[in-house]
Formats: structure tokens, sequence, C-alpha cells
């Protein structure tokens, strides 16, 4: 759980506000120096675009996304400390 939580924020935070994972140029960074070519976008963008998102999504809905991590989270994260709760009770 504290690691889980911050790397769920952290992750909506980047769906959120569009920032490239800091581990995106690494990659490139490595890629180059071994002699394969690099990728222009993210990790996200060219690895599971295709595979998450559908064709056309726009910023406004991968905004959304980013909302839906946050508030499953806290949910669940809600559920679990009630639950633990009463059950020390």
């Amino acid at each position: 759980m504290y690691l889980h939580i911050p790397a769920v924020i952290w992750g909506a935070l980047v769906e959120i506000k569009g920032w490239i994972c800091p581990l995106t140029p690494w990659e490139q960074y490595f890629r180059q120096i071994s002699g394969e070519e690099g990728y222009t976008g993210g990790f996200i963008e060219h690895y599971l675009l295709h595979i998450i998102y559908p064709a056309g999504i726009t910023r406004e809905i991968e905004i959304l996304l980013g909302i839906f991590v946050i508030v499953l989270n806290l949910g669940i994260y809600s559920f679990v400390v009630v639950k633990s709760l009463h059950k020390n009770r």
C-alpha cells in the first residue's frame, strides 16, 4: 500500500498533466547507446496507447481517465481502511 499509493498518484498526475515519465528519456538514451532507434513521445504512447486507449481519444478523455484512477483507488483504499478499523475493534 505504501508503494502503490504514490505510484497511483504519480501515474494519475502523468496522465492528467500530460507529463512524460522520467524513465522514458532514460530508455531512449540506453536504446541509442546500444545502437537501437528511439521513438517519439512517451512510453505509454509507444507501447500501450493502442492497447489501453481506443483510436481518437482526446485530451479531455485522458484527464477523465486520470481522475477515474484517483477516485477508484480512493474508494478501494477507503474500503480497506474502514474494514481494517472495524476488524480491530
